[in-house]
């Protein structure tokens, strides 16, 4: 397993990380399993939210159930969606309140005094960043949350946020994978007329090389918003090829090469898997036993039907 350093007191965290959405048919016990085996296979960091059902329950009553395990793992969890009272839909919420009230709601969930990382989850319009900062200065200086970041937020917002913040925006949780890729077609691209020259983030990428950010993908093995799998799926025949041949070649597998081809980018890059399968939390973790050649990885991107000027 490799690591990056992580906020301000550079922790070390695993670049692959547990995620935690779809575990809520499992069983405490299974949830300790899985973590179990996480640990065992160098992945040391879990991601929840609350949004994602029982999932902070679950994890904590893995907690309760294996005394220790607490203690080896690096805990992040996220807040800000919030099921609408009267319309079916969700909607997003950063005031005071709610985040205090979130936090202490996970903290009691989860079984714990303290989270390592805590996530605004997605963009809140009304958001207002001196209310923020008093959230998290207050809750940093109780010793409840460790460091701070954000999910899905472009440049704007970040720099918006960051004016009034006395740590670092430590991480930006953003989708990207070999088949979900608009944070580099826009790089490419650049001053082009036509849909790939579209820069839609603002520079995610570059905003966190940049400043030490550590940029958390999601749904690494999937296509489009919640496309589904993009592995052994036909209209992906060209890509699935080129991770055959470049995993027969690192005695590997595909879905390895998938998660090393998102972490190939030269900045602080964690990947987020979402298995909860034992045995694939191991083949995932696999993934940073090898780095990927320059040439492999411009393979992939193009085996996935997108082109270089």
């Amino acid at each position: 397993m490799r690591f990056i350093e992580f906020g301000g007191n550079n922790t070390k965290v695993s670049e692959v990380i547990l995620g935690t959405m779809r575990i809520w048919e499992k069983t405490p016990q299974e949830v300790a399993t899985l973590i179990e085996t996480a640990l065992d296979s160098g992945i040391n960091a879990v991601d929840t939210a609350p949004i994602y059902g029982p999932s902070e329950g679950k994890i904590g009553e893995a907690f309760a159930r294996m005394p220790g395990l607490r203690d080896r793992v690096w805990l992040q969890t996220k807040l800000g969606i919030r099921p609408h009272p009267r319309i079916k839909a969700n909607y997003f919420d950063f005031s005071y309140e709610h985040i205090m009230e979130s936090v202490d709601n996970s903290l009691r969930m989860l079984q714990t005094d303290h989270i390592d990382s805590l996530l605004l989850h997605r963009p809140d319009a009304l958001m207002e960043p001196e209310e923020i900062a008093k959230a998290f200065e207050e809750l940093h200086e109780a010793g409840k949350v460790i460091d701070f970041g954000v999910s899905n937020q472009n440049v704007a917002p970040m720099k918006r946020l960051q004016r009034y913040l006395p740590f670092p925006i430590a991480a930006n949780q953003v989708q990207i994978s070999a088949a979900f890729t608009p944070v580099f077609d826009s790089f490419f691209n650049v001053n082009m007329q036509n849909e790939a020259s579209a820069m839609r983030d603002g520079g995610i990428f570059e905003y966190a090389y940049d400043h030490n950010q550590a940029v958390q993908a999601w749904s690494v093995l999937q296509h489009g918003y919640f496309g589904g799998v993009f592995l052994d799926q036909p209209e992906y025949a060209e890509l699935n090829e080129a991770l055959e041949r470049i995993a027969a070649d690192h005695n590997s597998t595909k879905t390895a090469v998938a998660i090393n081809w998102v972490l190939r980018y030269p900045a602080k890059m964690q990947a987020i898997i979402g298995t909860t399968r034992p045995e694939r939390v191991s083949e995932s973790a696999a993934a940073c036993d090898w780095e990927m050649s320059r040439e492999e990885w411009y393979e992939v991107y193009l085996s996935a039907g997108n082109r270089l000027p």
